[in-house]
């Protein structure tokens, strides 16, 4: 089955997604209770109210978030983006360990949303990722039991100020204003069943393709993650909870960046950063696909140094 949101009478509601149709839960339902019962697609759609047409609407985000943790699992992404600027690139502490960092769940747009310019950034970019969404919450789970705990996948783009990013990090912290004002969350929210056709092993095989301005940058697999998605989530919940509504990306595929392709240019950014006006397209085989364009953002408030001692 495949969920979008979209707004009815000014409400937050969630839809089903059939014949280029959206069929609107009863308001006040939650769809990971009502996922996690095991309804089939004709049982869902018998509680809907009258269907409306799916071409034409503004889809939200799919879920709403409670948190975001944003891991960090393709090689190639990880080879090309440090390329240059340390010794390994892939430090051997990456191959050990899923890490991943905390983003805002505030911060979540729809699929076809204008997405601005973070204040004070002049290196805007993009990052394709497959995002899984948690329909049942857990604690400390095993890789074994952690997939049945996943209520389906979505695209992430992780946007990205890296002249910020890369100057707050300097601290020891981070990233924190430099993924702070936008990621990018849809169209829809697709159940694990859907996607059985590409299932290779523990993971899919879904073809992720990035445009700007409709030149292709990259294309990766999802299957090409070091970790899969139990992976992910079992680490996740390693010593603490996962719950509904939680959201973890996969992190960047190969070629789903420009300061991937940065680094492998030596360090001249080609192509350029995201200027205003540049619309930046994404496709994942079964999911769908984003399109999101740049706008001006909010203007930056100083805020004053450190007083010392």
């Amino acid at each position: 089955m495949k969920f979008a949101a979209l707004l009815i009478d000014g409400r937050y509601r969630q839809a089903l997604v059939r014949d280029d149709r959206l069929h609107p839960l009863p308001d006040g339902t939650d769809l990971f209770e009502l996922l996690a019962a095991g309804p089939g697609e004709d049982e869902v759609l018998s509680r809907c109210s009258s269907p409306v047409a799916l071409a034409g609407q503004r889809l939200l985000p799919p879920v709403q978030a409670g948190s975001i943790r944003d891991f960090i699992t393709f090689e190639q992404h990880v080879e090309g983006s440090f390329k240059g600027s340390r010794d390994p690139a892939v430090v051997p502490e990456w191959y050990e360990i899923p890490t991943f960092y905390f983003t805002n769940p505030y911060a979540l747009i729809g699929p076809t949303d204008p997405v601005p310019m973070p204040p004070g950034c002049t290196v805007f970019d993009f990052e394709l990722e497959v995002a899984a969404v948690i329909g049942t919450g857990g604690r400390n789970l095993r890789v074994d039991e952690a997939e049945g705990h996943i209520a389906g996948y979505s695209i992430f783009n992780d946007w990205s100020a890296r002249d910020l990013q890369m100057h707050e990090m300097r601290v020891g912290l981070g990233p924190a204003k430099g993924k702070d004002t936008a990621s990018t969350l849809g169209p829809y929210l697709v159940t694990p069943d859907e996607l059985e056709p590409y299932r290779q092993g523990d993971r899919f095989d879904l073809t992720m393709s990035v445009s700007v301005n409709g030149t292709a940058i990259g294309k990766d697999s999802l299957a090409n993650s070091a970790w899969s998605f139990p992976e992910m989530v079992a680490y996740a919940s390693r010593g603490t909870e996962v719950r509904a509504s939680d959201i973890l990306g996969s992190g960047t595929c190969g070629g789903g960046c420009l300061v991937e392709l940065w680094g492998r240019n030596g360090g001249e950014r080609v192509p350029p950063p995201l200027a205003i006006g540049d619309t930046v397209t994404m496709e994942v085989t079964g999911l769908g696909s984003i399109e999101n364009s740049v706008i001006a953002g909010d203007p930056v408030h100083p805020v004053p140094p450190a007083r010392l001692r």
